[in-house]
This record gives C-alpha cells, sequence and structure tokens, in this order.
C-alpha cells in the first residue's frame, strides 16, 4: 500500500503523506527509483571519523547548512564540466542519502545528490540543514582537489568565518 501511504492515504486505514497527486503517480515514479542491490546482510554508518582504516565507505554523506552545501557543491563541480553535477531527485530521507548515491556511484561520472526535502523525515532533523550525499570515487575526487579550488580564495574565507573556527 505504499502508493496509498505516499499519496491520498486509504480512508479509515492510513492517512497519506500526499507527496503525490494519486496512487498512479507513485507508481510511475517508482520506476525511476534506483534500487541497488544490498552489498551484504548489514548497512554500517558511521561518522568518517570513526571509519577504520580498513574499512572503505561506498557514500559519504554530510548533514549540512546551506554555506556547507554551497561548498560542498562547488567542491562536486570543480573538476567537471556537467552543470548538472549535482541532482535533487524527489524521494525519501534514506533515497536521497542511499539509494541515488549508491546508484551514482555505478555511473561513469557520478553526481552528487542534494537532498533531505522529505517532509515525513523534516521533523527529525536539524531545520537549518539539509544532506549532501557522494559516491566513494565522487568523494575521492573532491578531496583530491581541495588545494586548488576555491577553499584557497579569500570569498572562503569570508564564508568560513561566518560558519566559526574549525570549519
Amino acid at each position: 500500500n505504499l502508493k496509498y501511504f505516499l499519496s491520498c492515504g486509504l480512508p479509515g486505514e492510513m492517512e497519506g503523506l500526499r507527496l503525490k497527486r494519486s496512487p498512479e503517480l507513485v507508481e510511475e515514479a517508482e520506476g525511476t527509483m534506483p534500487l541497488p542491490a544490498a552489498a551484504g546482510k548489514y548497512l554500517v554508518c558511521k561518522r568518517l571519523d570513526q571509519v577504520e582504516p580498513d574499512e572503505t565507505p561506498v557514500v559519504v554523506a554530510w548533514f549540512a547548512p546551506p554555506d556547507v552545501v554551497s561548498a560542498l557543491f562547488n567542491l562536486a563541480a570543480f573538476g567537471t564540466s556537467d552543470r548538472m553535477c549535482v541532482i535533487s531527485p524527489q524521494s525519501s530521507g534514506c533515497g536521497s542519502i542511499l539509494s541515488y548515491p549508491l546508484a551514482e556511484g555505478q555511473r561513469r561520472s557520478p553526481r552528487a545528490v542534494l537532498g533531505m526535502f522529505d517532509i515525513s523525515a523534516r521533523p527529525f532533523v536539524r531545520s537549518d540543514s539539509l544532506t549532501f550525499a557522494v559516491p566513494r570515487t565522487l568523494f575521492a575526487a573532491m578531496v583530491g582537489s581541495m588545494e586548488d579550488s576555491f577553499l584557497a580564495t579569500p570569498s572562503w574565507d569570508r564564508v568560513r568565518r561566518r560558519l566559526g573556527e574549525g570549519s
């Protein structure tokens, strides 16, 4: 009954989230949602600073305020001519931080995913944050280009000061 949950609901059974006008639109959209196969029995999520040397993250995601999202966006775009190198598909919160970034990791030129627009998930995250998620390969490219990027400019220094020390 997911199609009813995401749209109009079922009278007397469940209230709908009203994210789509009709169950038919939900079904049509489901055909475009990437559902990568599970790589293992468990999914482990942890802070990047807690990843062990023998572990390799498949997706890196940030819950961040607009200034940080802006920096991540520009860092993801730095090494490509693709103006659509960051996508923002309508999806669940977990779709934007896991399903779409995992699917992007299979592409020759993976894109970053801007998300956490899911109204049902918004109450559980800070009001001033969105998510920005990237597959491992894009994360490595972003880290590798930091020294040559806008991070060395006075503009970034002004934004960083606004974020506070340590950013």
